[in-house]
């Protein structure tokens, strides 16, 4: 949803993670949507996507793979589906903090206009004692901004819940995306995997991350696993929960081309690489 906002939080990744003009970036982002859409869809993945995990690695290294993701969500947009707002996660990694933060910012703009914040939401979860409004853990923080050319380009009339995952149990994790995620709203969690490996050992250790999430089994996935540990973890354990079930979409890493679920040829040697995946959860 674009339009001039009062309190915007400026983007911080724009020109490092994504163009940061605006006519560069939307042709980015549909090229990959594009060829997203145009691969072959994973086997038995659900119409209705509820929740989708995603890196947040620059848009040259890790968009195809998080458009393996995004792909599925923009033919519900106009369905009766009824994506109205859109529920993102993802880790702390300049300020740590305790408990989970929420903005007082308005919208979050990126070269493509301005993303409203579902003020109302964040206020009905202001009563736990794990959430916190502060807009500093949100300032500098790449990855939930990484997210934003998807959605806005996906689910456009979307508005969003920007969540900062700080330090916090399963439990309190869990506690925020029940209360949040619901029928209107889509779930999302920015995470990489693996980092600063060489890229066999990458490919090694996200292969056995991706079992463990196709199973919703928290118990394996660590900080080594995910930066964005807290809230898949948190996502994770909702979703069993539920009765969902998540499906494996692409896997690469940022030495080598995405590979699809069915291809583990693909392995670099190069050093010091960062492991992405995309998931589905419906």
């Amino acid at each position: 949803m674009s339009g001039a906002m009062v309190d915007a939080r400026k983007p911080a990744a724009a020109g490092v993670f994504y163009p940061a003009e605006r006519e560069p970036l939307a042709g980015m982002v549909h090229r990959l949507l594009h060829a997203a859409s145009a691969a072959p869809r994973a086997k038995g993945v659900p119409a209705r996507v509820r929740a989708i995990v995603v890196p947040h690695g620059i848009f040259g290294a890790a968009g195809s793979i998080a458009a393996a993701a995004w792909a599925l969500v923009a033919p519900l947009a106009g369905s009766g589906a009824r994506i109205e707002r859109v529920l993102v996660m993802g880790p702390a990694h300049h300020v740590p903090f305790a408990g989970v933060a929420a903005p007082f910012a308005d919208s979050f703009s990126t070269p493509l206009g301005d993303v409203v914040v579902d003020r109302l939401a964040i206020e009905g979860v202001r009563h736990y004692p794990q959430v916190v409004v502060n807009d500093l853990p949100h300032e500098q923080e790449p990855s939930l901004e990484a997210q934003l050319p998807l959605l806005q380009t996906c689910v456009p009339a979307a508005s969003i819940i920007p969540i900062v995952m700080g330090e916090v149990t399963d439990a309190e994790g869990a506690e925020i995306v029940e209360a949040l995620w619901d029928e209107r709203t889509l779930a999302v969690v920015s995470t990489d995997l693996s980092r600063y490996f060489d890229g066999a050992t990458a490919t090694r250790l996200d292969a056995a991350t991706a079992s463990a999430i196709e199973r919703l089994d928290v118990a394996p996935i660590g900080e080594q696993q995910a930066c964005g540990h807290t809230a898949l973890r948190a996502l994770m354990l909702v979703a069993r929960a539920r009765h969902l079930r998540a499906f494996r979409l692409a896997l690469g890493h940022s030495g080598s081309a995405a590979t699809d679920a069915s291809d583990t040829t693909s392995v670099s040697e190069a050093a010091d690489v960062v492991g992405f995946g995309a998931f589905a959860i419906g």
